[in-house]
């Protein structure tokens, strides 16, 4: 038999399937037991089966930086993460809120920049943003939609409350580990499957695809839409892949695009087609070397003129950074207030500003207390976790604190919530973090299909996969 009773204490910080006194939460009574019916043996037996399944479809990542090798099957753990209908709500409306702000910010940003004329966001911090395109200024976007697609990671505090952590505004990934992992474990546990009304993500990609066509810039009835990739060698050129195909579009390069009098065409064996939308899982700089990196063989020589005549919609818009810098993150409950007129209805996790004088020596002087995040760096790089930090690191942060204010927050520790987890056969609890995923397009729509990531490692904070995590399915109830 499994044994299902948490190994672990769940004193300091929330647990997803047990109470404080060691019973399971209601909505998990049913799954612990039918865990208990299969048995040890029988649950690993079909464990092996998934990770063959999942090496056999290639649902890899990529760690850039590992000199072992880059290529990795992402890791997926059986034990589903569940969200109550009325859980899912909540998170629903806080995100829709957001994702609305935030759009506002950025159209105000390159437009009338009312937010930073009433200094409700301090101007030097907008246009000191590495994100911050200035090509974008007095540039309209179809229905004003600058984030199309967006991911917005999620933690529980120690009281249950979901806050927000961080804002994914740019080329959001992870969506395709939801499709896979939920195919993955309908096929291997039907089983536990049973006794759940468990709301579909298959739905996600046709949800994403009529979001891209509502935005296209002709009145065409069927706008040719595209997903531009970086190549094989992208860490997420397997969800490139999935989603092109799953949407029916062709999925491209930017040697297969040609802009000509400021349209953009598809190179085919039948001639050219025109291109109305672009779902591009390119960075800014990459997308045009006549504007940006004029060495970037990834993008489209001419893409910007075409994008700044109106003639080709690019999702998300080019210059959305500006609005998930990781200094901005903090305004980001005043943006609700200044242009909804609401209150926000998922906070912030506290955040120390490093250019205010009195902060940044608060961070200094407490650095073994508080985790640090560079503003430019992303997937669990360029950060200091304090207490589990050696003294000569701590050191070099403070020393480039001190140095570039600008480039960094701190936050206090939050014990992420765990979820038990299968580890070397046996159960044992590991912190996790929720991705949801907004599309924007008449309305902000939030399709119940989120990423569960799960910090494989013992003790660890860090839910990346860059950084050793893996992945759950998650479960959103009818």
């Amino acid at each position: 038999m499994l044994d299902l009773q948490p190994p672990y204490g769940v004193a300091n910080h929330y647990d997803e399937l047990y109470s404080a006194d060691g019973t399971p939460r209601p909505h998990y009574e049913k799954l612990a037991r039918t865990l208990g019916r299969l048995g040890r043996d029988e649950i690993l037996a079909r464990v092996a089966d998934v990770d063959t399944a999942l090496l056999q479809r290639g649902v890899t990542f990529t760690v850039y930086a590992d000199a072992e090798g880059t290529e990795r099957v992402f890791p997926f753990d059986i034990i589903p993460r569940i969200l109550t209908a009325e859980e899912w709500a909540r998170i629903e409306r806080g995100i829709q809120q957001r994702v609305r702000a935030v759009n506002a910010f950025i159209y105000d940003v390159y437009h009338s920049e009312r937010i930073l004329r009433e200094k409700r966001v301090p101007r030097e911090l907008v246009y000191s943003s590495k994100n911050y395109n200035r090509e974008m200024i007095n540039v309209d976007v179809p229905h004003d939609v600058y984030i199309h697609v967006s991911g917005i990671d999620l933690i529980r505090d120690d009281k249950g409350t979901f806050m927000v952590l961080e804002d994914n505004c740019r080329t959001p990934s992870g969506i395709s580990y939801v499709l896979e992992n939920r195919d993955v474990l309908k096929r291997s546990f039907p089983d536990l499957f049973a006794d759940y009304a468990v709301c579909p993500v298959d739905d996600y990609p046709g949800r994403l695809l009529d979001v891209l066509r509502y935005v296209a810039p002709r009145g065409s009835s069927q706008p040719n839409v595209v997903l531009l990739t970086p190549g094989i060698y992208n860490s997420a050129y397997f969800e490139h892949t999935l989603l092109a195909r799953r949407m029916g579009i062709e999925l491209v390069e930017g040697r297969d695009l040609i802009v000509v009098d400021n349209v953009v065409f598809l190179k085919t064996t039948r001639g050219l087609e025109r291109v109305d939308v672009i779902y591009r899982r390119i960075d800014d700089d990459y997308l045009d070397p006549l504007y940006f990196k004029n060495d970037s063989t990834l993008g489209v020589t001419g893409l910007m003129n075409a994008y700044r005549s109106g003639n080709v919609t690019i999702a998300n818009a080019i210059g959305t950074g500006v609005g998930d810098d990781k200094a901005v993150y903090r305004f980001v409950p005043d943006m609700i207030r200044f242009y909804l007129d609401e209150e926000p209805l998922l906070d912030n996790v506290p955040t120390f500003d490093c250019t205010d004088d009195v902060q940044r020596r608060h961070v200094i002087g407490n650095l073994d207390s508080l985790v640090v995040k560079n503003t430019n760096a992303s997937g669990g790089y360029g950060m200091l976790m304090g207490p589990y930090a050696p003294a000569e690191e701590r050191e070099r942060f403070k020393d480039l604190i001190e140095a570039n204010p600008r480039d960094f927050i701190a936050q206090p520790v939050i014990q992420l919530s765990s979820s038990p987890t299968l580890v070397e056969g046996g159960m044992e609890g590991r912190r996790v973090d929720l991705r949801p995923f907004a599309l924007y397009g008449r309305g902000v729509d939030v399709p119940a299909a989120a990423l569960t990531r799960v910090a494989l490692r013992e003790g660890s904070l860090v839910v990346n996969s860059s950084q050793g995590g893996g992945s759950k399915d998650t479960w959103v109830l009818q």
